[in-house]
Order: structure tokens, then sequence, then C-alpha cells
């Protein structure tokens, strides 16, 4: 069980990261923690209480006091409860660190399903999240993962899905990953339909090297972030993860999980192609989406089987937004098929001409930058990207 009371942790000063800090006297909780940073890739440091800081260069050594705070003439130089990226306190640490500076990125760890009154405990600390042992372990090994990897923001991940077959959902989700990558972002585009055909023949690189899905379907615990980016192939600038052309391979929920958090680790944005169907490992990407776009064609048979798949999407998902493609059936404009479906409206999806020769020449689409469909992917990032800002969260 995971609670979320404020919000993420803070970068450590001057974008240098180091591992977290453990703060707990409980040896069985301590040998978790332990076992789960080492899961993480991380080394923590372990503390009883609040760290003090090391003694001044006048002073003769002494034993570091682990139950004191900060005295007042040392404030100004600051210990690693200042300056470590995460904190995991342990709930039989509450009280001891109750007098230390507040802060971002300190989460309050504990056992106790029944025990109500950690979440008092966590707020007179300041904790950022309250975080139940075991229920809790994969969420913290993703987040020491964070730290481990020295990542600031997770990537601004969008999933693009067809109202109905033939929506041009895969070409959309190609054109925004293409436009991302052309601004300079650190892009990923991922294949999450292993019957599509595979997103790196679109792109025109099914004969580059790297890995493809199944080579992941084995993936239990964490991916490294920077390891995933890479192994896999770099088509127009930007990461592709895509399928094969040989036997169907089925990848296991927790894998996808796995795959999906690396990627969001590294930061910039994660542009997944989704297929109708609604499965466990779609169900799992469609936990990490930060935006869903649904791609339906102005005609009212394809509203029509928009809204059965934006029912089951929204159940997942919380943001699903509507791009609308053209020609207009009769009485149907952009916003009357939003208003059908009762979602926001992203915008139009714009026909481009040439398109489909483009693609047959190898040119992925989005390449022309002056382009119809180049300039309503470069407005939905530039919307997406300053919603993040607002609000804080994911992307970079």
């Amino acid at each position: 069980m995971t609670g979320t009371i404020t919000h993420g942790p803070p970068s450590a000063a001057g974008g240098r990261q180091s591992g977290p800090l453990i703060v707990t006297e409980d040896t069985e909780l301590l040998d978790d923690l332990l076992r789960l940073c080492a899961a993480a890739g991380a080394t923590p440091e372990v503390h009883h209480s609040v760290p003090v800081p090391p003694p001044s260069p006048r002073s003769a050594p002494t034993a570091v006091a682990s139950s004191a705070s900060p005295a007042p003439a040392e404030a100004g130089r600051r210990t690693g409860w200042e300056t470590a990226p995460l904190v995991l306190v342990g709930d039989d640490a509450a009280r001891r660190v109750r007098g230390a500076v507040r802060r971002r990125g300190v989460v309050l760890v504990g056992r106790d399903q029944d025990d109500s009154g950690i979440w008092q405990r966590a707020v007179e600390i300041g904790a950022d999240h309250v975080l139940m042992l075991p229920d809790g372990e994969q969420w913290l090994v993703d987040r020491i993962a964070d730290v481990a990897e020295g990542v600031g923001r997770p990537a601004l991940t969008v999933g693009v899905i067809g109202g109905r077959g033939g929506a041009g959902a895969s070409t959309l989700a190609c054109a925004l990953a293409v436009t991302s990558a052309r601004e300079g972002l650190r892009s990923l585009l991922v294949d999450a339909d292993p019957l599509g055909g595979g997103l790196d023949v679109l792109l025109g690189g099914e004969a580059a090297e790297g890995l493809r899905w199944p080579a992941f379907a084995a993936s239990r615990g964490r991916v490294g972030g920077g390891a995933l980016e890479e192994s896999l192939p770099q088509l127009h600038s930007l990461r592709v993860l895509s399928w094969d052309r040989g036997d169907c391979v089925a990848v296991p929920p927790q894998a996808v999980r796995a795959v999906l958090a690396a990627a969001r680790r590294r930061g910039g944005t994660v542009v997944v192609d989704l297929p109708r169907r609604i499965d466990d490992g779609v169900a799992e990407v469609l936990a990490q989406l930060d935006i869903g776009l649904l791609v339906v064609p102005a005609e009212l048979r394809a509203v029509a089987a928009a809204g059965r798949v934006a029912a089951a999407v929204g159940m997942v998902l919380r943001d699903l937004r509507v791009a609308v493609r053209g020609p207009y059936g009769s009485g149907l404009d952009d916003r009357e098929v939003a208003r059908l479906l009762g979602l926001p409206l992203a915008g139009e999806v714009p026909v481009e001409s040439g398109l489909l020769r483009a693609t047959e020449s190898r040119r992925p689409p989005g390449t022309p930058t002056r382009g119809p469909l180049a300039r309503f992917c470069r407005e939905f990032w530039d919307r997406a990207l300053a919603e993040t800002d607002e609000r804080g969260g994911s992307g970079s």
C-alpha cells in the first residue's frame, strides 16, 4: 500500500545524485530496505536518526551522535538529511526525526496495515508518502531506481489508440515521436500492438539492429533505463521498441510494467501505440500513461465504436482526449464528435496529402516540418508540456 501526501523528491544540489538515506533502528526493516536498494542498484547511507554535520576541522574528532538534530552552530553545513535525493524513514524512527528540517522526498515506511496512526506521524515529519511493506515493494524499488539513475522528472508519456480499425493511430503515434525528437527531446516510441505489423516498418527500420519486445519477455524486476535506451534501435533520432517478425511471443504484464517504468525514468517523452484490445499487458501500459489520445474518424459508425473503446480505456486512464480525423460526415465536426463521446477535444488531425507515398519511400509520418501533421504534433506537445510544467509533474 502506498499513499501520496505531497509531491516528489528534489534533485540533489548541482544536479548530482547519490543514494537514498535510510533512518531506522529496526533491523528487520533495515534488511528489507537494503535488499530493495540492492535490487534498484543503489547504495544507501544508513543512520539511526537525523544525521548531524561532521565536526568542524578546528574541532577534535568526536563520535557522530545519531539522536540529535544539527546544532545551530553547524547549520551552515548540510547533512545527508538535506542532500539525499530520497529519505526512507522507518516508522520506529518517526519520533526521532520530528525536529528535522522539512524537505521533499521523505517516505515513511511501516509494516502494520491496520495502524491508522502512521498517517499522523507522516504529517508530523513532513513525509511525502506513506508506504507499507511488503505490498509497496515494487513501487519503492522503482522510486529508488530513479535515484540510482539520477532521474529528475519522468517522461511525459502519451498513448495513442484508434477508435476503430484504420483510424490512423499508428500514423499519429509515429508523427508525435518524430516531432518530439526533432524538437530536441529524448524520445521513445513504443509499439504495444503485437499484431500491428511493427512500427519499425512504418519508420523504415525493420532491419535496424537492436532489441525488440520478445527480448524483454523474461523481465521480472527492475530494468535499467539507460541500458534499455542503448539496447533499442535508433531511427530518425528516436529510440523504437517494436516487435520482430518471428513467432508471436506473449510478454507478461510484469515485464511490460518493468520496461515502461524504465522508459519513463529516462525523461523526455514516451509515445505508445496501443491496440484496441485491452488485456492485462495493455492495462499495465495504460496505468503509466499521462495522456491518452483516442483517434476517431468523423463518421457515426466510428464514433459508436470509439465509445466502446473509450469506456474500456477510461476505467484505467483518467486523462483521455479525442483527436478527430476528417473528412467529416454529415452533421459532424470535431466538437460534435468530442461531445458525443463525452471527452475533451485534443484537436483535429489534419489530412496530409502525399502521406502514403512518403511512407512507401521510407519517410516517416511527420517528417515534413511544415506539413499540417507536424504542425498538429508541435502544437500538441507545446500544450501538453506546458500543462506538465504547471502541474510540476511528468515530462522534461
